[in-house]
């Protein structure tokens, strides 16, 4: 191969033997100044074709996409614009919302029956118990955090402060995507499955704007009508509303939700459109529990038993105000104490690298510390919500 290449540019640049070694009748710098320009030409020829093959295939797509967009155009005129263009879109995004909302309830419930059969599986060991009574929620936390930082690092957080800031027009860069999605629900449920005390409301409320923002740009695709900034962010206002509805099946409290988030501004016709959104995610994320056999019949998420005659004594009145007061301090002091971490972490920059540099090591730590307070055999016997009897 190497000797018919030699061959090849010897006859390219005119080599004729002599008597000793040979010679070359061309000279080598203009032959190398051709051959650079019939190279160039080539490549330029080539990139040529690409740009026409792309062209082409953009073409088809368009067409392609064009004709896509015609029919689903003519099913949304005679279908869902006669029933109300913003009524099916709410009604969509409770719907999906709330099938989210179930799905990640289903995983996290056997994730929770997992580390219960773990622990009464040792029940011979009480060390293998409590090694394995830390080791799957570390596992899930580290998965969480690793999976959230490389997929999308928008989905850390509760997503309520980011929530304000978009609905007040501030533009967040891939806040609302597709990744953030998918971020979002695997870390989410993973944590929530991990048994750490970390709340569902925050985070879904981030996950049903996401939906919300999706649909919009789905339904603006082949049907301008939400393109315009102001029907978005009333369409965000509703997503808040179903957010907190598929967390814990209140409606009302969802709008009163987003008319917390949304405080600077909350227009009247958000009122019914909230509610509605929220109605419609709260009563299917319901169904789908009696659908697959979890409840008899429709109740309430957090079912109490007290007496229809006498629900309470009125001795008791002293000490429902005693708990209302005790918590309220509690939640005061919840803040301050979370607030002075922030403002700690802010101000030693060698601590806020270090924690940036090891991702994994605070909540890591912070596991750690919650399951070794909730051990069944520990202080976790005095944590019980049930207490049988015998």
């Amino acid at each position: 191969m190497q000797e018919s290449r030699r061959e090849n540019n010897a006859s390219a640049l005119g080599y004729e033997h002599t008597l000793m070694y040979g010679q070359y009748k061309e000279d080598l710098e203009a032959y190398a100044k051709a051959e650079a320009r019939r190279l160039k030409s080539l490549q330029k020829l080539r990139k040529k074709e690409e740009t026409i093959r792309k062209k082409e295939l953009k073409t088809y797509r368009s067409a392609w996409q064009r004709r896509l967009a015609g029919y689903l155009t003519t099913l949304w005129h005679y279908t869902f614009a006669k029933l109300g263009e913003d009524w099916v879109f709410l009604a969509v995004l409770g719907i999906l919302t709330s099938l989210i909302s179930f799905g990640m309830d289903y995983a996290i419930a056997i994730c929770l029956r997992t580390r219960i059969w773990l622990y009464r599986d040792l029940a011979r060991h009480p060390l293998l118990q409590y090694l394995a009574w830390i080791a799957f929620p570390l596992t899930l936390i580290l998965f969480a955090s690793g999976f959230v930082h490389i997929v999308a690092p928008q989905a850390i957080g509760s997503g309520i402060p980011e929530m304000k800031t978009v609905l007040r027009g501030v533009v967040l860069k891939e806040y609302l995507s597709l990744r953030t999605l998918i971020s979002k629900v695997v870390g989410l449920t993973c944590s929530l499955g991990s048994g750490l005390p970390i709340g569902k409301e925050g985070p879904f409320v981030h996950v049903a704007s996401i939906v919300a923002t999706l649909l919009s740009k789905l339904v603006t695709s082949f049907k301008g009508i939400y393109e315009n900034e102001s029907r978005t962010s009333e369409m965000l206002a509703a997503a808040c509303a179903v957010g907190v509805a598929c967390s814990f099946a209140a409606p009302i409290g969802g709008v009163l939700f987003s008319i917390e988030v949304t405080s600077v501004f909350f227009a009247v016709r958000n009122y019914y459109r909230g509610f509605f959104a929220a109605c419609c995610g709260a009563m299917v994320w319901r169904l789908l529990a009696v659908w697959f056999k979890d409840e008899e019949t429709i109740t309430a998420l957090f079912k109490t038993n007290f007496s229809v005659d006498f629900p309470f004594d009125p001795q008791e009145l002293l000490a429902f105000a005693l708990i209302g007061a005790f918590c309220g301090f509690a939640g005061a002091l919840f803040v301050w104490l979370h607030r002075q971490i922030v403002y700690f972490n802010r101000r030693h920059k060698r601590m806020n690298s270090f924690l940036q540099r090891n991702r994994f090591m605070y909540p890591a730590v912070i596991t750690v510390v919650i399951s070794s307070l909730t051990f069944p055999l520990g202080l976790g016997q005095f944590m019980a919500a049930e207490v049988k009897i015998s």
